[in-house]
């Protein structure tokens, strides 16, 4: 184990500033590899993680907007912009997880399904995502003319 361990578990902030100032130094024998791959990988995960729930929130928003064409409003087409803009500056930033964009639009429409579902008490919606990942990404796609 580490000397770095019981600094890493007594205080993380401190621990951080003193990883980073070892690389910056080039004291590569004194970092803490175990922690550090550690943290690396979780940063990684994290972001994947983000990109899911932005994809949920947008997938919540434009069922919504598909089902319920009465509740349509300039604030829920702001919205959606918005999480579109997010997820283009996630995915600019992060190019590698765009491999990961239909596995996920996949993964979370069934949540997104249910929670359009239970707010809108509607009784049905597709099974599977009638989106495509270039639609849900789309700032000219709207899925008005889609039909249920």
């Amino acid at each position: 184990m580490s000397a770095e361990t019981p600094l890493y578990d007594e205080d993380f902030y401190r621990w951080t500033q003193h990883q980073a100032a070892l690389l910056r130094a080039g004291k590569w024998q004194e970092l803490d590899y175990t922690n550090l791959a550690e943290e690396i990988e979780s940063l990684g995960k994290w972001d994947k993680r983000d990109l899911e729930q932005r994809f949920e929130g947008l997938l919540i928003h434009l069922l919504t907007w598909w089902a319920k064409p009465e509740d349509r409003c300039g604030r829920w087409q702001s919205t959606i912009r918005i999480q579109r803009y997010d997820l283009e500056l996630l995915l600019r930033d992060n190019p590698s997880l765009e491999a990961q964009v239909p596995v996920l639009l996949t993964e979370v429409y069934s949540h997104a399904r249910e929670v359009v579902l239970e707010d809108t008490r509607l009784y049905t919606l597709p099974e599977s995502c009638p989106f495509t990942p270039e639609q849900v990404l789309s700032a000219d796609f709207w899925p008005e003319n889609a039909t249920l």
